[in-house]
């Protein structure tokens, strides 16, 4: 397999659950995290250190347009709800190879105890709201924020601002504009991250890729570098 630019990467990568659906191309880059040299595969998957992610939020807001984009630089073209495999993305942190599990979950009603399981072990979370959805912006506040600390208490939150293409799109503000309603501001994030604890407020686009790179590289930060300021357990647990 040759190499091929990818959004700072390229070196080729087949993890467990990249057989059948491709993989994610790696090479150095200026970002954190980056990729100091070439590695062999084998010897990434074997001595990576295992860092899980998992992607919550309503529904349709864009949780695995953002994990397709970012893990096969294809954005897909049609709305289906949650089908996306797991992946394992592995990055050089300096000397240090790193394995990142990507988690996606169904944000629906019908998966709220169902959706739990996939919680345990979670080294960092990325709680997604659209940006033309104010509504799916409260929810962070009023469900995913309170779910995920009730059964993840300490694990750091990354709070996800997706969409950001369309947020000055005329046909989206003037749908919004009929409610009364306006897209989600930059700074309206940056107050709830403040106000929740979480580590940051990040936003970006799966469409244009822009800032895409940028929430999972501050996800990796947030995973090894987790807020501590308590002594407590930052392992899941299932109640």
């Amino acid at each position: 397999m040759m190499p091929r630019p990818f959004c700072n990467a390229t070196l080729p990568l087949m993890c467990a659950a990249d057989i059948t659906n491709g993989s994610r191309d790696c090479k150095t880059t200026t970002g954190i995290p980056k990729f100091s040299r070439y590695i062999s595969t084998y010897t990434l998957l074997i001595f990576a250190i295992a860092l899980r992610c998992v992607v919550v939020g309503d529904g349709a807001v864009g949780k695995t347009c953002l994990l397709i984009s970012y893990t096969t630089n294809k954005f897909p073209s049609e709305y289906v709800p949650t089908v996306f495999d797991n992946y394992a993305v592995t990055v050089m942190i300096g000397d240090e190879p790193y394995t990142l599990g990507l988690f996606d979950t169904a944000g629906q009603e019908d998966y709220d105890r169902l959706r739990p399981l996939s919680y345990p072990q979670t080294d960092v979370f990325l709680v997604c709201f659209s940006v033309t959805s104010p509504a799916s912006f409260e929810n962070v506040r009023e469900k995913w924020f309170p779910e995920v600390h009730h059964h993840c208490p300490g694990v750091p939150c990354l709070i996800v601002g997706t969409q950001v293409d369309l947020r000055d799109d005329p046909s989206v503000r003037e749908k919004l504009a009929k409610q009364k309603m306006s897209p989600v501001r930059r700074e309206d994030g940056e107050r709830m991250a403040k106000d929740l604890g979480a580590v940051k407020y990040v936003e970006c686009s799966a469409l244009t890729q822009y800032k895409l790179k940028d929430v999972f590289d501050e996800a990796i930060v947030a995973a090894l570098e987790p807020p501590a300021p308590k002594k407590k357990s930052h392992k899941c647990r299932i109640l």
